[in-house]
């Protein structure tokens, strides 16, 4: 029950993680109006091995990628070159490597070890297709980057600025 409690905190604060970083993502329109492309699954083939270069360069891939997997979801968040993956009970981190192609090594909690070595098959900024080591194929759709709030409130300009003088000394220690 307890590993299950753990887990659940990590991927809570992972995909915490992941959003908090799409919300300082770039501002570009990539993902907007992305949700209908179903049929456009065979794509990814259509390219002779260069992908028309969105997919060979590691700034392509910045933003947060999201899909199913085997009916699981799939995020993949990539910014300044590091990486966050979470993906049902795996949380993974790790960087964008250049190792003669653009690569994506993680490592992942729990002994989970199919989303390793993540190779692009493809990326034409909007869908993402990475193969891992493991032999997973993850089919991702870039997610519109998140928008902070403008409106806050501000602080109240009549907050106190000094501390007492008259706090003692000899405060006594904690066991």
């Amino acid at each position: 029950m307890t590993s299950f409690v753990r887990t659940g905190g990590v991927v809570v604060a992972a995909l915490a993680a992941s959003w908090a970083l799409t919300a300082c993502g770039s501002d570009d329109d990539a993902g907007k109006g992305s949700g209908s492309d179903a049929g456009s699954s065979a794509t990814p083939g259509d390219g002779q091995g260069s992908g028309g270069g969105a997919g060979t360069d590691a700034a392509a891939l910045e933003g947060t990628w999201v899909g199913l997997t085997g009916g699981k979801n799939v995020t993949v968040s990539i910014t300044a070159g590091k990486v966050a993956l979470v993906a049902d009970q795996a949380v993974c981190q790790g960087d964008v490597k250049d190792m003669g192609e653009v690569m994506l090594a993680l490592k992942c909690t729990g002994g989970a070890d199919d989303r390793t070595m993540g190779a692009i098959e493809s990326n034409d900024g909007k869908q993402l297709v990475l193969s891992w080591d493991g032999g997973v194929k993850d089919t991702l759709t870039k997610a519109a980057p998140g928008k902070l709030p403008t409106d806050l409130p501000s602080l109240p300009s009549d907050l106190p600025t000094d501390l007492p003088s008259d706090l003692p000394s000899d405060l006594p220690s904690l066991p």
